[in-house]
């Protein structure tokens, strides 16, 4: 007779067989037309070369932009995350405020980055003002169950041993939560700003502000080569901003 653990497996490995056969066969694809479109991303990756260096003023204005959305938005979203956190957190509060505060990060989480950001465009008008506030909200869901679930991870004796002598709430997140949890917190950080630096690359395209928008403008014009250019920046950028992400997640965890 199958173990109840076993039998759990096999009901997981099944519904994951399910859903890819239900996806090969319902989903209408021809690979043919992917060995037809060889000549045409040839002809359109030979029109970004040689890459205009012409653009340097605009890649490192966009670069710059584009930081800047990440950080401050990354702050943005550390800020709002701290107490949504706390209140998110079954240790921390009771079952009638932390599900409530679940769902409402549930529901951030699932709304589209870029949805958020045209809206904010459309409230605040262009610039990096929408795509700060787009990053910051968008992210917030994320940071805000990593923090919850980072103070609910810790081990749970110096928490009860405060509660024995009478302390609160805060009390318990500054002597015995926090101490444990840091290094996770920082990880986590480290993790979302990079994403966010990743997403900030692409708001320009609804005209969220930073480097993006002057891909889409290149491309729209069919100025390929100077795409290329600010693409090739794009690439680079990312990667030094990982290698000071693994940097520092050395560093703080």
């Amino acid at each position: 007779m199958m173990a109840p653990r076993d039998f759990g497996g096999f009901v997981t490995s099944s519904l994951i067989a399910i859903a890819i056969l239900w996806s090969l066969v319902t989903t209408d694809v021809e690979l043919s037309r992917l060995a037809s479109a060889g000549p045409r991303i040839t002809d359109f990756i030979g029109r970004m070369f040689p890459p205009d260096p012409t653009v340097m003023t605009e890649i490192k204005k966009g670069s710059a932009e584009t930081l800047r959305i990440a950080i401050l938005g990354s702050l943005g979203a550390v800020l709002l995350s701290t107490p949504l956190a706390i209140l998110a957190s079954e240790t921390m509060v009771s079952r009638a405020v932390f599900g409530p505060v679940r769902a409402l990060l549930a529901f951030i989480r699932a709304v589209p980055l870029i949805l958020v950001a045209m809206l904010m465009v459309g409230a605040v008008g262009l610039g990096p003002l929408p795509g700060i506030i787009a990053v910051a909200f968008h992210a917030t869901g994320m940071l805000a169950k990593f923090y919850a679930e980072a103070i609910d991870g810790v081990s749970r004796a110096p928490i009860a041993a405060l509660e024995s002598a009478g302390a609160g709430p805060l009390v318990r997140l500054r002597h015995a939560i926090w101490p444990q949890m840091a290094p996770v917190i920082a990880r986590d950080t480290i993790f979302r700003f990079e994403l966010n630096l990743r997403e900030s690359l692409v708001l320009g395209i609804v005209g969220a502000g930073g480097i993006g928008f002057y891909i889409q403008t290149y491309i729209r014009s069919f100025q390929y080569d100077k795409a290329a250019s600010v693409t090739i920046a794009v690439v680079g950028l990312v990667i030094v901003i990982e290698a000071i992400n693994i940097t520092l997640r050395r560093r703080f965890t």
